[in-house]
């Protein structure tokens, strides 16, 4: 079982790592550079909406339905992805990948959380977190050596033999007893928020660069936000089986951690994202060296979680977690000072840091909130820290995608490109495409790095204030947990 849970987060890991390394090669093959933020975000947006979903039908019908189901839905969007032929279908098909992943990651974790007591569980999450590590430090690699010397369709393929194990592993050794009842699944809720967090996600990654902030289209779509949000949190005081019950966020430290979850969130998708597109794009490295330095925030990942779970027995959950959130912030100032002639491993460094802190953070995140709740809500209770991670993840790629872009857009307006016409996004695909990028004039190649050194120190400041902010919440953290106090 713990083999089969294993590779499920191999497979979780790979996904979110391998890709980015190849997005600037996608880009470069498919265009659509003002489409980059919805690789990732349709991905995110499907998987973070779905969720607690699994997680309510995980614990009404048990783990091993929903993680076989959750893993055949993402190895079919897998396959779809590297058939695609423009980048409105690898947005699409990726959308149908992030339905499936919405079960692989959190049910694999919850599953770790029944079968192991609070010791074990301390030091397996630890465990699992370096398979995650691992699992990252390959991506990137692979990734690199696929698109340099085969096609970028194998970044998506790869997940193909590891999910078809993970799922055979469940599906022979699992055991669990389910109570059979009626059941009722909230799917009104689930709908409700995934229309708030689509009409928000529009927002931040259009709005500035194709709408006004101030225009109709905006102001409506913050409106559907809203009342999405408001109507959520009616429906999920009423509804008889919540997809997210609201009583679990009376627990302070649940609360605290899920907050964190979706601050550390966005700080590890702003790397996550954009280090490859800074490495190849500005200091004209190959994707096998933007992968590297991507991979060395698995190995502090790896090293730091490999140790968590000893730590948090003997130092406690809080203090653990600020250790991480210190991490975070000198990390990130790392990225705020990266310019191209510092090099690969400057930025290498700062990976290496911000791995280390979410190792410590993250581990701590999950054990705790497990070990506050009890087994029928176990599965709600992870899926819902899970889906705060996930939705800072697709908070963060919209957000900082479209702050890349805002300010993308602001600096080409002053640079002509012929006959006094400004310049547009669409001239970033020339320089993510290694062979494009030869035709552009040593002049335009400077201008264009200039440009996409800026706005992605403008992203990076993001990070910052995100990391401090997430320190600041693991402040709040209680020191004990309710099973430790019993």
């Amino acid at each position: 079982m713990l083999v089969s849970v294993m590779l499920a987060m191999f497979m979780a890991a790979v996904e979110g790592t391998i890709v980015a390394t190849a997005m600037p090669s996608i880009v470069g093959d498919l265009g659509g550079f003002t489409l980059f933020s919805w690789v990732f975000s349709a991905f995110l947006l499907a998987q973070t909406v779905t969720i607690p979903i699994y997680g309510k039908l995980a614990d009404l019908y048990g783990r091993k339905p929903v993680f076989v189901l959750g893993v055949v839905v993402f190895l079919a969007g897998s396959t779809l992805c590297g058939l695609a032929t423009s980048m409105n279908q690898l947005i699409f098909y990726r959308l149908i990948q992030g339905v499936g992943a919405g079960a692989v990651q959190p049910i694999a974790t919850t599953i770790v959380g029944d079968i192991y007591n609070l010791e074990e569980r301390a030091q397996v999450q630890g465990y699992l977190s370096g398979v995650w590590g691992f699992a990252s430090i390959i991506g990137p690699a692979v990734g690199g050596l696929f698109v340099q010397y085969a096609r970028w369709s194998w970044v998506f393929w790869i997940n193909i033999p590891v999910g078809l194990l993970s799922a055979l592993g469940i599906i022979l050794f699992f055991r669990e007893t389910v109570t059979q009842r009626a059941h009722k699944v909230d799917y009104l809720g689930s709908g409700l928020i995934f229309v708030a967090i689509s009409a928000l996600m529009v927002v931040l990654i259009q709005a500035g660069t194709v709408w006004p902030w101030g225009s109709a289209p905006v102001l409506g779509l913050l409106a559907v936000f809203a009342a999405g949000s408001l109507l959520f949190v009616v429906r999920e005081k009423r509804a008889t089986e919540p997809v997210m019950p609201l009583e679990i966020w009376h627990d302070r430290l649940i609360t605290v951690a899920n907050l964190a979850s979706l601050t550390t969130g966005i700080v590890l998708v702003g790397i996550d994202t954009f280090l490859p597109t800074f490495v190849q794009g500005v200091m004209n490295k190959t994707p096998i060296v933007a992968g590297f330095a991507l991979a060395v925030m698995s190995i502090g990942w790896t090293l730091s979680a490999t140790v968590a779970g000893r730590m948090i027995l003997r130092l406690g959950y809080r203090r653990t977690a600020l250790g991480g959130g210190l991490w975070l912030v000198i990390g990130s100032v790392f990225f705020v000072t990266l310019q191209p002639s510092r090099g690969w491993f400057w930025a290498a460094g700062g990976s290496f840091l911000v791995g280390v802190g979410m190792g410590l953070a993250r581990t701590v995140f999950i054990v705790a909130v497990q070990s506050s709740v009890a087994w029928e809500m176990r599965g709600a209770a992870t899926a819902a820290n899970m889906f705060t991670g996930i939705l800072g993840n697709t908070v963060g790629a919209a957000l900082l995608g479209g702050v890349l872009n805002n300010r993308m857009t602001a600096y080409l307006r002053h640079i002509p490109a012929g006959q006094g016409a400004p310049l547009n996004l669409d001239v970033v695909n020339a320089l993510l495409d290694p062979q494009k990028r030869q035709s552009l004039s040593a002049e335009m190649l400077r201008v264009l790095q200039r440009g996409l050194t800026i706005s992605l120190h403008t992203v990076y400041w993001g990070v910052m204030v995100l990391s401090f902010a997430s320190l600041f919440l693991i402040y709040f953290l209680p020191r004990r947990t309710k099973e430790e106090s019993q």
